[in-house]
């Protein structure tokens, strides 16, 4: 081919081919290649009649010399060491002002440190964080940009073309340097891991507790999603809880294994949050949920000795509804507080309002909630805090009542809620202006010698213990 490319995806697993391919059903060519060479000509006949825009190439010396200048380089590779081999092959055959793109979920150390290492050189370094998946890449995703503003200035078009929409707008930001993408990316999933494990739990308590078929609960699910809980996750939820195993006949969600498995970006939200000095008791909940979920022979062995059969529980659909509503929320405001500490620390300068508005359609998270806490973030939420927004706060007190019998409930028949049970002892624990954590100060000044600061006064203070 004697055109060059506008920009080259190396890794043509599930996202990069739908990345590549989304980019050239816009107009865009893709120089692609693969390390596995044999995927690359199987890829480029399945495109069809977009593979007039796709330049493949078998070597990397020539993907890098089939692409126009400034070079585009987008790694769709797993994060870690792939991604640190391949930088060093193809630094050495990329010029000053060249871009290379990592669209893997990266830690947003490595991405901060890797940008560094190459502005050295004159090359630029973009963390990409990309949701929605399979069919998000192909048809629209969410992204999340960390990088220089020339990097954003020279791949904006490009990323903007191919982005979701929500109302007409692209749903692709440039949210700061280095490794402000992959972070915000990072805390998305967080988010992400709460949101599912929050449904999982209601969905356990019509199960066990309200004796609901599977298919009876996608029709509740079904419901919520057609108002104002409506978000992708509930949406595929009751998609999946509808559909039969063609081999048994069973529900299909009777014969999956209950081990849930993570990439980590859960833990890794969970890891900076707790670094950051924040709380993220959910989404850490579901983390802990999902590790549990893989120790099945323990769980089985617990059963047999303690008893694992929960009880009825009262709450009906309307009930469980506002329980939801009040704990999803609640995970969204943990998760924008560790994105305002990441960005005070890192002097990143988020714009929350941006973030929300960007996660409105393409990512796994969308949901209709987001509208509201995007025009929160946009008006001055106080103390950047959606919990004290007046009408996000009136919504939580309204909701509390139904947060607090689903969570009693569950407990008292024994069911297995600890996302519901984090967010509503997060709550209440933010709803209490003077707590507990005097008499703690106390202990560790008793034991320690930490020493504590009196109320009204300046100053370390001891007790009278040390008289």
């Amino acid at each position: 081919m004697g055109s060059k490319a506008a920009i080259g995806i190396y890794g043509l697993g599930t996202m990069g081919s739908a990345l590549a391919l989304n980019m050239a059903e816009k107009g865009i060519a893709v120089a692609v290649s693969n390390r596995e060479v044999e995927w690359i000509a199987p890829f480029i006949e399945a495109a069809g009649p977009l593979a007039a825009r796709l330049h493949p190439h078998d070597t990397l010396g020539e993907f890098v010399a089939g692409l126009e200048r400034p070079r585009i380089v987008l790694f769709m590779i797993p994060s870690g060491a792939p991604m640190e081999a391949m930088l060093g092959e193809i630094v050495p055959l990329l010029s000053p002002g060249d871009i290379v793109i990592d669209g893997g979920n990266a830690d947003f150390h490595d991405t901060r440190r890797r940008a560094a290492c190459l502005s050295e050189r004159g090359l630029h370094l973009v963390g990409l964080g990309v949701s929605g998946g399979a069919a998000g890449a192909r048809h629209g995703p969410s992204m999340m940009v960390g990088g220089s503003p020339e990097a954003w200035a020279r791949i904006a078009p490009i990323l903007t073309a191919i982005a979701a929409r929500h109302d007409g707008a692209p749903c692709v930001a440039h949210v700061g340097p280095d490794g402000a993408g992959h972070f915000v990316k990072t805390v998305h999933n967080g988010i992400e891991y709460a949101d599912m494990q929050l449904i999982a739990e209601l969905y356990g308590l019509m199960r066990a507790g309200c004796a609901l078929a599977p298919a009876q609960i996608a029709e509740v699910f079904a419901r919520w999603n057609a108002g104002t809980l409506r978000s992708f996750l509930l949406e595929v939820t009751a998609e999946v809880l509808a559909a039969q195993d063609p081999r048994t006949g069973q529900p299909m969600v009777d014969v999956i294994a209950d081990a849930a498995e993570q990439k980590g970006t859960g833990r890794w939200t969970v890891i900076e949050a707790l670094r950051l000095g924040q709380s993220a008791s959910i989404i850490e909940a579901a983390v802990g949920a999902r590790a549990w979920s893989a120790e099945k022979e323990t769980r089985q062995a617990a059963e047999a000795l303690l008893g694992g059969a929960p009880g009825a529980i009262a709450a009906d659909a309307g009930t469980l509804a506002e329980a939801f509503a009040a704990a999803r929320m609640l995970a969204y405001a943990q998760g924008f507080r560790i994105l305002a500490a990441a960005s005070e620390e890192y002097g990143w300068a988020l714009d929350l309002a941006q973030i929300a508005r960007i996660w409105r359609a393409g990512c796994i998270i969308r949901a209709d909630m987001l509208d509201e806490i995007a025009g929160a973030f946009a008006a001055g939420a106080p103390r950047g805090e959606l919990i004290l927004v007046p009408a996000i706060a009136r919504a939580l007190a309204a909701r509390l009542p139904a947060l607090r019998q689903v969570v009693a409930e569950a407990v008292q028949a024994g069911h297995a809620a600890p996302a519901l049970c984090a967010a509503l002892a997060w709550l209440d624990t933010m709803r209490h202006g003077h707590g507990t954590a005097a008499l703690i100060q106390a202990q560790r000044d008793r034991f320690g010698h930490h020493g504590f600061a009196r109320r009204g006064q300046a100053g370390q203070h001891h007790g009278p213990w040390w008289d």
